[in-house]
């Protein structure tokens, strides 16, 4: 692994076989649920699907690992697998979680409404406020959670007081890294014990599979690890081809993506129909100077509101004809959507409300497509509004 210095040299090469298999270039699929006992001494080393430890899931874990520089990784079976089995092997019954204010709506959904059927409480923290989180601590407080950038209105944390605030206190740091990727930004190599991403996104790439992924620390990752046999959230080796696959060409894909959604986040903020726009890429983005200094880029991802409300939204969306109106985000095509009405429709809208999240916020996925032609087509799109 050393080797390699460069992410994009990793993406190709990290984790591969050596030697390579019968000499296939391409990894092969092991479509086997189960192999031949080998004489190991733990349940958990038993090469078996379920466990996450087949040869696609080995090679492509340590691939994914050296993206970030870290120690190890875990694949699983969706993005919220890997995030609630975390949280689930950190916190115990009795234990405190401080999170993030603004999440991803299925992570927020877990957090608010499931964590107490395990006997886990929490509290939001502001993002951006390190000064109050203390006055949120307990004795019982064991982790702390954020976004890299949230979903959906990008805003970025004090990623560096997380850390540090972590450290003084003992407390176990996890960070969902979706948005940035590791082109943009790598967690382990800030502090961060966990790094969280849905694998279905960008890392794939490619908008046909759905997986997980935790990056960090080894022995949390093996215990988490531990935890996930039990809980059964594997990823299919035909999947983990998938993503081995998508992951090699992360690194041209996230960059394309950086210059477009730049582009065209400026295009918006200039419009006269666009009464705001968020992307922490633009220079009136009030944590802009701390993307620039932590960011190698600012992500494919922005939302914006246009002066209408939701009329204007859904006249906006109907109107675009490159992109496709679809939850998700991170693949190759642009996608458009309403958060209120996908991605954080299980939230009420009182909490959306507190938050930002509006009925009328459209949060875009920028695509690979040429970005002149989402700029013309957007400009259309607007001028029929």
């Amino acid at each position: 692994m050393a080797q390699y210095q460069r992410l994009d040299t990793k993406l190709i090469h990290a984790g591969e076989p050596e030697p390579r298999i019968a000499g296939a270039v391409a990894m092969p699929i092991f479509q086997s649920a189960m192999f031949e006992y080998g004489g190991e001494a733990e349940y958990h080393d038993i090469t078996y699907i379920r466990l996450n430890n087949t040869p696609n899931h080995l090679v492509l874990q340590k691939k994914l690992a050296a993206l970030e520089n870290a120690e190890a990784a875990l694949v699983a079976g969706s993005g919220m697998a890997a995030i609630t089995t975390a949280l689930l092997t950190v916190l115990s019954a009795g234990d405190h979680l401080l999170a993030q204010s603004c999440l991803y709506g299925g992570t927020h959904d877990f957090v608010t409404r499931d964590l107490k059927t395990f006997g886990i409480s929490y509290d939001f923290i502001e993002g951006n406020c390190p000064d109050t989180w203390a006055a949120k601590l307990k004795p019982n407080t064991k982790a702390i959670y954020v976004e890299t950038m949230s979903n959906p209105l990008l805003e970025v944390p004090d990623l560096e007081a997380v850390v540090k605030f972590a450290r003084e206190h003992n407390l176990v740091s996890l960070i969902d890294n979706t948005f940035a990727s590791p082109v943009n930004f790598r967690p382990p190599e800030h502090g961060f014990d966990l790094s969280l991403h849905s694998a279905t996104k960008y890392l794939n790439g490619h908008s046909d599979i759905v997986a997980g992924v935790v990056i960090g620390r080894a022995h949390l990752v093996e215990r988490v690890k531990h935890r996930l046999d039990h809980l059964g959230g594997s990823l299919d080796p035909h999947a983990c081809f998938l993503l081995h696959r998508g992951v090699k060409t992360l690194g041209v894909r996230v960059r394309f993506q950086n210059q477009s959604a730049l582009a065209l986040a400026q295009f918006l903020a200039s419009h006269p129909k666009v009464v705001r726009v968020n992307y922490p890429g633009l220079e009136s983005h009030p944590q802009h100077q701390r993307a620039r200094r932590l960011f190698d880029g600012f992500g494919g991802m922005l939302s914006f509101e246009l002066d209408g409300g939701v009329r204007a939204a859904e006249r906006f969306m109907k109107n675009v004809r490159l992109p496709i109106c679809a939850p998700s985000l991170g693949g190759v095509e642009t996608l458009v959507t309403r958060p209120a009405t996908t991605s954080h429709s299980g939230m009420s809208p009182e909490d959306r409300k507190r938050l930002g999240i509006t009925d009328s916020l459209i949060r875009v996925s920028v695509g690979i497509e040429a970005a002149d032609d989402l700029l013309a087509d957007f400009e259309q799109a607007l001028a029929r509004v």
